[in-house]
């Protein structure tokens, strides 16, 4: 293996410094590193997810991913915007495809000052004219004058504000036609100008000529490939012959290009998500690559709490059968509402109030019970117990202030800012305007409740209300209200339901409990329930029509 003396005495820092220190360690490094293409914040994460030590910025799936051809259709401002969240999204340094500079000296100045400013190791310039055309397109094509080329090498050193930033020229002789000898002049007036390392290209599928380049340059400074054409060759090959760095080119964008028309063209075809949605990434995985979970942490660092309510359990394991095909592949609180998931929109209503520490307890398709900060909990049992159990399986979390809510309903903000200045260990939200939510009398079963007093504009809050009955067979002169599905419970309350969990799990009664059957059992044990009356402004999506009223709702 041919080894440059220069790569072998350079201090491999890409373990700490700046990123233009670190791309300079990988190319003076006595290995042959590796860098990996992206052309997003999100495929610039996934290549450092995957162990590269460097990205390559390349301006072919940059512009693709823009829509656009590797023609400088895009502007180098426009390109500027992607790397910047590139940059932003990843660790390591990145190498910018630069194509001919954007223009002439005055431009490659600008450009890498800019560069400079955002963090970015290094940009690549290839000897062609401007505006450029992409290498693999036509047999020839015209070059750079060399001195002109220079100039612009010259120009870019002279503006870097980072002694460590790196410029990179790129060779495009053997590409254009030009010869071996072209090749070899361009690349010593392009050492001789400062350029810190050379990149040359070929399209021939062997790799022989770059073998031969590299083998006649001798390692006077670091030389770069991208084996796009010659990919069969060994890659002991480029490392016995001492390269220094090994491109690949743009994988992740054509990876992707299949990727999106097989599962574009399966959902077109079949109309259904079910044979995609377990062959593809999950939506918490976007979330985990996002860095969703550091944003949860912050907010408990950043934002004021609200209330005393601290945290909120949400029962969402069941499957909703009533809403048919709409949860043959997911439960009910991840059906769409107005673009964003039943549970989602609940968890936001929560999140708004200051509860931002929320558990949901998921059972039916449960993989797709993944929003960002929530804690997941899994009810296995889901389809031989009922709501008592389900809230058992998070018995930990039953401490301290809770709200405890279905996953179905939806209510305006103020309903749980109404809750939160309650008195009560067990305070139940409770709508006095039971009647007006079903136009067909006993279509469905309710959770109605009778109370000490019936709701009335005029009431003072020193005369506290409390459940008398709950249940759905109450004589209707006795209604006062029908229970939406949303409780708070304070310390007191959390410990008696505890309590009561453990008891019902002890006598067998535990599995086919409802949330009802845990209320009355508290009473019986001396547990007081207050209520807390509302108008109307929520509803449970429990069948289409509650559906098609929830897109009305919001």
């Amino acid at each position: 293996m041919t080894v440059n003396p220069v790569r072998q005495a350079a201090t491999n820092t890409t373990s700490s410094g700046s990123k233009p220190a670190q791309l300079r360690a990988l190319l003076t490094s006595p290995n042959t590193e590796f860098i990996m293409e992206a052309h997003d914040g999100l495929s610039a994460k996934i290549v450092e997810e995957a162990g590269f030590s460097g990205i390559w910025a390349s301006g072919l799936t940059i512009s693709a991913a823009l829509g656009v051809r590797d023609n400088n259709e895009a502007s180098w401002t426009q390109v500027l915007e992607v790397l910047e969240f590139m940059s932003d999204a990843s660790s390591i340094p990145m190498l910018v495809d630069g194509d001919t500079g954007y223009g002439n000296f005055n431009n490659v100045r600008r450009v890498v000052k800019k560069l400079c400013q955002r963090g970015i190791a290094g940009i690549c310039i290839e000897d062609k004219l401007f505006p450029k055309t992409n290498s693999f397109i036509g047999d020839s094509q015209p070059l750079a004058d060399i001195d002109e080329f220079c100039g612009k090498i010259k120009a870019g050193k002279d503006s870097q504000d980072d002694p460590d930033f790196n410029i990179v020229a790129r060779i495009e002789a053997l590409i254009s036609g030009r010869g071996m000898l072209e090749a070899l002049k361009r690349a010593n007036a392009y050492y001789e100008a400062g350029a810190d390392a050379l990149l040359i290209h070929s399209k021939q599928t062997d790799g022989e000529e770059i073998l031969t380049f590299v083998k006649e340059w001798g390692n006077r400074c670091p030389v770069i490939i991208v084996p796009t054409t010659y990919y069969e060759t060994p890659t002991e090959a480029w490392r016995n012959a001492g390269v220094s760095m090994v491109i690949w080119a743009n994988h992740n964008l054509r990876a992707s290009i299949t990727a999106m028309r097989e599962v574009s063209s399966r959902i077109m075809r079949d109309q259904s998500l079910i044979g995609v949605e377990n062959e593809i990434a999950t939506v918490k995985d976007i979330f985990k690559i996002a860095g969703n979970a550091e944003l949860a942490e912050a907010e408990k660092l950043y934002l004021p709490e609200s209330g005393d309510v601290t945290h909120a359990i949400i029962l969402a394991a069941s499957r909703g059968i009533e809403l048919g095909d709409l949860t043959a592949d997911r439960p009910k609180c991840m059906v769409d509402v107005r673009g964003q998931p039943i549970l989602g929109r609940l968890v936001d209503t929560l999140n708004s109030g200051g509860i931002r520490d929320v558990t949901v307890i998921r059972g039916y398709r449960k993989e797709m019970v993944n929003l960002p900060a929530i804690e997941a909990i899994n009810n296995d049992n889901y389809d031989q117990t009922g709501e008592a159990a389900t809230l058992a399986c998070a018995e930990e979390r039953i401490e301290g202030e809770i709200v405890i809510a279905y996953g179905d309903t939806l209510f305006r903000q103020y309903v749980l800012d109404v809750l939160a200045r309650a008195d009560g260990d067990v305070v139940l939200v409770v709508d006095a305007l039971w009647k007006e939510r079903d136009p067909v009398p006993n279509s469905r079963i309710r959770d109605l409740v009778s109370c000490s007093s019936p709701f009335a504009t005029d009431f003072l809050d020193e005369a506290p209300i409390t459940v008398e009955t709950i249940g759905p067979n109450i004589d209707e002169k006795n209604i006062d209200g029908e229970w939406i599905g949303l409780a708070r419970f304070d310390e007191t309350g959390s410990d008696a339901l505890r309590r009561l969990i453990s008891d019902m799990r002890k006598d067998g009664t535990l599995d086919s409990a409802t949330m009802i059957d845990l209320f009355c059992r508290l009473q019986q044990n001396g547990t007081e329930l207050s209520v807390v009356y509302i108008t109307g402004h929520w509803l449970d999506v429990d069948n289409l029509a509650d559906l098609g009223e929830a897109e009305t709702f919001l």
